[in-house]
């Protein structure tokens, strides 16, 4: 199968034919499966790839990859698209991809929200924040704007309207460019601005526009700091109510070798991380070192700022969000990180801004490069000259200006891949940072004679990975990881004296929380990665035992040992 296309972005048809084909091509690697049905019945397909060869994925550390839970953010679901293109083509040429195939599992839903995008990149669109089902009304008002594309050539722009107490002016220095007038400012010529759209009922005087009777956002209804409707728009009426939501939330809950992961969203050009409703302070603090050490990295490999949520990006100074998908980390416990792909500013040259607040305000020097940068890098994609229209509701208009889904939203199409191979690479090292059990030694020894003989039997393993097998402070703190499980089966007629067939031990350490070697805390606990286990058994010689370790998140190690 060809390469999917990744100059531009696939319905929700060919998004589905692309992952079978990747299962098809690669089936030693790839497989997918639905995890559940979207509210309009689409299914929602999980592509899991792992080297099967060497284990099943479920006894592997696994990562998890998301993307497009917001409908207009299809760019997303693009990048989910490449990262699986990219470790499937790369395996066995790329040793960091060879080793994360061999050794882990990726679990990638390539579209959360499939309803959403459906709409989003029909022929006529609508857009939507996310789900399609109606919430919390199934009515609209019946008076206001409806947005959509009025004059029919595929896009949704923006109308303008002349009005002397208008809000917007053209910029003296581009004409094209709406910014915002003075304060105290009066005698120009002034315009109110509206998305582009048909108008229900309007009496000649007062503009509004309708809220979506669709006002679900699925990134609003995970369990974790869930909020009700009147504290946390588009929340839904219960933690997970959405079936999108449910199902993933089902499968990572039910899959406990998940240890991080990594959700697309646009735009912005940020990896994110938690909390997004508390302080750093009130972090576990070796977990925040982690983070950051994470976050250094994936600004090295994708070139994007790594920031906190709750300092960096919140929407309102005096606000917090709640109910995303930093569930993973809140609550199990795993790390987890936002990236909101693409920023439309840094491609114009707009380096001095901070991110959320800049919509809020900014000087209009700022639109000056965004419209040039349109002008000369995208063939003036990202804004779009103001013509005259005969509103069949407002009468005269203009619609032009902002085409915020084609080159905001997601970057345009001659952007797109480059923007989206930036992060490949993040996520397979994120991967292979995580706890990994391997086997150090497997024997036994004689320990008596006699009447069948007795035998030490010995079991040494230890964790390979950077993170320690519990992965987070907080998820021991939240008692979601368990000890590692350690089991020995006997054959017929041996018999166990010393020691449990089954039994649990503690945690064991990855070189996360290691110190440098200039510190002056001595490290005690030289070998606290490695566990040894021992049983005595009495069974004859030539028998065999067989010796199984299990660690939830750090996988699982077996070994045959005949007792000779």
């Amino acid at each position: 199968m060809p390469a999917p296309p990744f100059d531009r972005f696939l319905r929700y048809a060919e998004l589905t034919d692309t992952l079978h084909g990747f299962a098809r091509d690669h089936p030693g690697l790839c497989s997918v499966a639905s995890i559940g049905r979207s509210h309009e019945g689409r299914e929602l397909w999980l592509a899991t790839v792992t080297n099967a060869a060497t284990g099943p994925a479920d006894e592997k550390p696994a990562f998890w990859v998301d993307g497009n839970i917001h409908a207009t953010e299809v760019a997303a679901s693009a990048a989910t698209l490449y990262f699986l293109h990219t470790v499937l083509t790369q395996y066995g040429t790329d040793a960091d991809v060879t080793r994360a195939l061999d050794t882990r599992a990726f679990y990638v839903l390539a579209r959360s929200n499939p309803d959403g995008a459906e709409w989003a990149l029909a022929d006529q669109p609508k857009w939507i924040r996310s789900s399609t089902r109606p919430y919390p009304l199934d009515e609209v008002a019946p008076e206001g704007l409806v947005v959509e594309d009025v004059d029919g050539d595929g896009l949704i722009l923006q109308m303008r309207i002349p009005d002397a107490n208008g809000l917007w002016k053209a910029h003296p220095d581009d004409p094209r460019l709406m910014v915002r007038r003075a304060p105290a400012e009066a005698g120009g010529s002034y315009y109110r601005i509206l998305p582009e759209g048909r108008y229900d009922g309007y009496d000649g005087h007062t503009l509004r526009i309708k809220r979506a009777k669709e006002g679900l956002d699925l990134n609003r209804n995970f369990p974790a700091s869930w909020r009700q409707e009147f504290e946390q728009l588009g929340a839904g009426p219960y933690p997970a109510s959405e079936p999108e939501v449910r199902a993933v939330v089902d499968f990572i809950v039910n899959h406990r070798n998940i240890t991080g992961g990594t959700t697309f969203h646009t735009w912005s050009g940020v990896l994110l991380r938690p909390f997004e409703h508390l302080s750093d302070d009130e972090m576990h603090a070796e977990d925040l070192w982690v983070y950051q050490a994470l976050g250094r990295e994936g600004e090295r490999r994708t070139g994007y700022p790594a920031i906190s949520v709750y300092h960096d990006f919140r929407y309102h100074p005096k606000d917090v969000i709640g109910g995303t998908f930093d569930w993973l980390y809140e609550h199990l416990g795993a790390f987890v990180w936002v990236v909101e792909i693409w920023s439309p500013m840094r491609e114009a040259g707009i380096t001095d801004y901070k991110y959320i607040d800049w919509f809020r305000d900014h000087p209009p020097g700022d639109d000056l490069k965004l419209i040039r940068w349109s002008d000369e890098k995208l063939g003036g994609i990202a804004h779009k000259g103001w013509r005259p229209f005969d509103h069949p509701q407002l009468g005269r208009v203009e619609i032009g200006g902002w085409n915020r889904f084609h080159a905001f939203s997601n970057p345009p199409p001659a952007f797109l891949e480059r923007e989206i191979a930036r992060f490949p690479s993040w996520i397979v090292w994120q991967a292979l940072v995580s706890p990994k059990l391997e086997l150090v030694y497997a024997g036994a020894e004689r320990a008596g004679g006699g009447e069948g003989d007795t035998w030490k039997v010995t079991l040494v393993v230890q964790n390979t990975g950077w993170l320690p097998a519990y992965v987070s402070k907080r998820a021991l703190a939240r008692k979601t990881v368990r000890g590692l499980v350690a089991e020995i089966a006997l054959t017929d007629g041996a018999t166990l004296v010393v020691g449990k067939a089954r039994d649990e031990h503690g945690q064991l350490e990855g070189r996360a929380h290691k110190h440098t070697g200039v510190s002056f805390w001595p490290d005690y606990h030289v070998t606290d990665d490695r566990l040894k286990l021992e049983w005595v058994v009495r069974a004859n010689a030539g028998a065999s035992v067989d010796l199984v370790a299990r660690h939830e998140k750090a996988g699982v190690v077996r070994a045959k040992v005949t007792l000779s």
